[in-house]
């Protein structure tokens, strides 16, 4: 299968060796997305709300430069540094995706580059 990779100036730069989506055949891998603003660099500021918003903001980014939606994720892995933020994602997670929702994993990290709060990551399918 060939391997296509998928970049855009709408969602952060990487700042590893790594590119934003990877597509192999119908699907579509994301590489983790955090907080930053994309056209500084710079961790938006506003607490974690703003931050889990920016995340959101910078994966439909990169879903729709692969030629899709931020719907069409079938699994999202979230990474918080801390925990208690869990129902906040939720609340959020919901202005954003409609039923049925991706299959997901939310898991606590001690901490995440840049210092932000949250990260997340996800396969999305093609269609």
């Amino acid at each position: 299968m060939s391997r296509e990779i998928i970049a855009t100036d709408k969602a952060p730069q990487a700042i590893g060796t790594y590119s934003q989506a990877v597509k192999v055949g119908n699907t579509v891998y994301l590489s983790g997305q955090s907080a930053l603003v994309p056209e500084t660099m710079e961790v938006i500021e506003g607490g974690i709300e703003a931050e889990i918003h920016q995340v959101f903001k910078n994966l439909t980014a990169v879903c729709e430069a692969a030629g899709g939606s931020l719907q069409q994720i079938a699994k999202l892995n979230i990474f918080l540094t801390d925990l208690s933020n869990f129902t906040t994602v939720n609340s959020i997670m919901a202005q954003y995706f409609e039923q049925p929702y991706p299959a997901r994993a939310a898991l606590g990290v001690k901490e995440l580059p840049k210092g932000v709060g949250v990260e997340m990551d996800g396969v999305r399918e093609q269609v």
